[in-house]
């Protein structure tokens, strides 16, 4: 039986089992195949559903969150917006922080979710749309003081360990088993890194020969130990130039790439022309990337990418012009 053809609970059930599509028109006249995650159909239109269930149920589990304590957390967007419809369900109120910098859809999104959404000005010489590592800083101070005066449960996804664990439970399995197992290498945009750890070590753990790649922007590459020269780049969700990630485990790491913003925008724009998959800036970054992979030291190879959320959430951006 699959998934999706039994009655759930509640949308919380409905998390994951995306469907996992070819890109044969993407790759026409190019040796190879890439495969596509569809977590962009998720409930919250992302990855991130599957980090906001696994983090609630794991921290309601070990005894972290108490029955009605006020759960908060710093987001671009889509974590804030799978926390909002996980916290809404099982009755804890949401507290999302949030740049201005991130496109109105999603703070939107997670208010119309029952969200308590607190917006975060960005530094004077910052770019709406671009969000940098240094605006990322205030919204974390800002996330810091309202856990602090709530006495809140902070769902810390650049930290907890329930993100990589939500992708290296399901993402990666699920990717296996749709496959039949047939992936040469994987590819990330990395942001938490999360997604990238997760299916790494579930990967790696399945075949220790799949190759994965951590993508960044093109200027912004800190993980690669390259200088950053575009620190307001326009792939959101990502790229913020932190030196830290600590969910990666380097040993799984066995190439970065770089993708441009045009890249990142053409490739979106063409999965919508071409595929009919409506996603994100990331998510043509990842597809950008798995083109570079196809045309490079993974020629005539399967590359697995996410489709990371969906491109209803730019559509005040020039994503769409």
């Amino acid at each position: 039986m699959s998934a999706h053809s039994k009655l759930f609970a509640s949308t919380v059930e409905a998390i994951g089992q995306t469907p996992l599509v070819e890109l044969s028109r993407i790759t026409n006249g190019v040796e190879g195949r890439i495969l596509a995650k569809l977590d962009h159909l998720n409930p919250g239109f992302s990855k991130k559903d599957r980090i906001a269930r696994q983090i609630i149920e794991d921290a309601e589990a070990e005894g972290k969150l108490r029955p009605g304590q006020v759960v908060v957390e710093m987001t671009s967007g889509n974590t804030g917006t799978g926390l909002a419809i996980v916290c809404g369900i099982k009755g804890y109120h949401f507290v999302a922080v949030m740049s201005k910098g991130n496109t109105p859809e999603r703070a939107r999104m997670m208010a119309a979710l029952g969200a308590e959404v607190v917006l975060v000005d960005q530094l004077p010489d910052s770019t709406p749309g671009k969000v940098s590592g240094s605006d990322l800083e205030l919204v974390e101070q800002r996330a810091q003081e309202l856990v602090a005066e709530r006495d809140g449960f902070r769902a810390n996804q650049f930290l907890i360990h329930s993100n990589k664990r939500a992708h290296y439970l399901h993402t990666g399995p699920e990717f296996i088993a749709q496959s039949g197992g047939d992936i040469d290498a994987f590819c990330d945009y990395a942001g938490t890194a999360g997604s990238f750890a997760g299916c790494a070590a579930a990967f790696k753990e399945h075949n220790p020969e799949i190759q994965c790649y951590l993508v960044e922007p093109a200027g912004a590459a800190v993980q690669a130990g390259q200088p950053i020269s575009n620190p307001q780049h326009r792939i959101q969700g990502g790229g913020y130039a932190r030196a830290e990630l600590p969910l990666l485990n380097r040993e799984h790491i066995d190439g970065y790439l770089q993708v441009s913003d045009e890249e990142a925008v053409e490739a979106a724009r063409r999965l919508a022309r071409e595929e009919g998959i409506f996603g994100g800036y990331s998510s043509g970054a990842n597809v950008a990337a798995a083109l570079q992979l196809l045309e490079g030291s993974q020629r005539a190879k399967t590359i697995a990418v996410i489709i990371c959320d969906s491109g209803l959430k730019y559509l005040s951006t020039d994503l769409w012009e």
